[in-house]
C-alpha cells in the first residue's frame, strides 16, 4: 500500500527511528505516511524531515488513550495543529501518567522478586533511541528476558503484563468524548483505532461506535495490519451503516512483528478513505 497511517516510532513503543521508520516505509512503498506514537508527538519534527528529504508526505498523527464504559480505547487523530494548546496540555498530561504507570509497574514487579524494572526498561528504550517518554510494556517485557525472568516477550505479556495481568496498570485516561474533543479542537482528522481490537460484544461495539460519531469522530479504522479478513469485512459493514469515512494502517511497531509497514489487507473499494481529505502540503514522489 502506498498509504499507511498507523505506526510507531521509538517515541512511544515501536522499535525503530522516527527516521529510520520513515526510511523503511519509503522502501516499501508508502507516499503518504502517519506517525501515531502513543500518548507523544515527539518524534514528529525528525519523521517531517525525513519525509521531507524523500518527497513523502508526512501527516501529523497520533495515538491518544482514552476510556469508554470502563475499557480503554484508542483514538487515532491526524492532520492536526501541533501547537493546539488543548492537544499540548493533554498531551502533558499523559505524559506525567504514563510515567506514574511505569513506575507503578517497576513497584509491582519488585514485590514479585524483579527488582530494577523500571531502570531496566529505560535501558532498553535508551538503546533504540533518546526519548523523553516513559518505558513501555514492551520495554519491560524486553529486560524481563535479558534477566531471565522470562523467556521472551510473549510470556512476559501473558504471565506479567498482558491485559488483567500484574504489571496491567490501570491509568485515570480522559474520556472517549473529552478525547475526541481535544483532537478536534487541534482542526484534527479523526479516526477510532482498531475497533475489533476491544473484547466487546456487537451491541456495545455499536454503541461505542455511535457514542464516538456523537463525540465528533469522523472515521473508523476499518483495517489493522494483518487482522482476519472477516474483521474487515464486518468493521466495513458499520462504517457503511454508519456513514464514516474509513482509515487503514499496518499498526508496525518494529521488524519482525506481527505486521510490516505499508502491508496490510485491502480496505474495500467502496469506502469512503479518511486521506483524501488531508492536504497535500508537499511533493509526493513517484510510486
Amino acid at each position: 500500500m502506498n498509504v499507511d497511517l498507523h505506526c510507531h516510532s521509538t517515541a512511544s513503543d515501536g522499535a525503530l527511528a522516527p527516521a529510520v521508520l520513515v526510511a523503511r516505509a519509503f522502501e516499501n512503498g508508502v507516499r503518504v505516511l502517519s506517525l501515531t506514537d502513543h500518548d507523544t508527538l515527539e518524534g514528529l519534527a525528525e519523521a517531517r524531515t525525513a519525509a521531507n528529504e524523500l518527497g513523502m508526505q508526512l501527516v501529523n498523527g497520533v495515538e491518544l488513550s482514552c476510556t469508554w464504559g470502563g475499557a480503554t480505547i484508542h483514538v487515532l487523530g491526524y492532520g492536526f495543529d501541533v501547537n493546539a494548546t488543548p492537544l499540548v496540555e493533554a498531551i502533558a498530561k499523559l505524559h506525567d501518567g504514563r510515567w506514574l504507570r511505569s513506575e507503578e509497574i517497576s513497584r509491582k514487579l519488585a514485590l514479585k522478586g524483579m527488582p530494577g524494572a523500571l531502570e531496566g526498561a529505560r535501558r532498553v528504550q535508551q538503546e533504540l533511541g533518546d526519548s523523553g517518554n516513559a518505558p513501555a510494556r514492551p520495554h519491560f517485557a524486553d529486560w524481563m528476558v535479558r534477566e531471565g525472568f522470562v523467556k521472551d516477550r510473549a510470556e512476559a505479556f501473558r504471565k506479567w503484563l498482558g491485559a488483567g495481568k500484574l504489571g496491567d496498570v490501570k491509568l485515570h485516561w480522559p474520556t472517549l468524548e473529552d478525547t475526541v474533543g481535544t483532537l478536534r479542537a487541534a482542526n484534527a482528522w479523526v479516526s477510532l483505532a482498531h475497533p475489533w481490537h476491544y473484547d466487546f460484544t456487537r451491541s456495545k461495539r455499536r454503541k461505542l461506535i455511535a457514542d464516538y460519531i456523537q463525540a465528533g469522530g469522523h472515521a473508523i479504522e476499518v483495517v489493522n495490519g494483518h487482522q482476519p479478513a472477516e474483521q474487515v469485512g464486518s468493521l466495513a459493514i458499520l462504517a457503511r451503516e454508519f456513514g464514516l469515512l474509513v482509515s487503514a494502517g499496518s499498526d508496525f511497531h518494529g521488524p519482525g512483528g506481527w505486521s510490516e509497514i505499508g502491508q496490510y489487507r485491502p480496505v474495500p473499494e467502496d469506502l469512503p478513505p479518511l486521506w483524501c481529505r488531508f492536504k497535500h502540503d508537499t511533493v509526493i514522489a513517484a510510486v
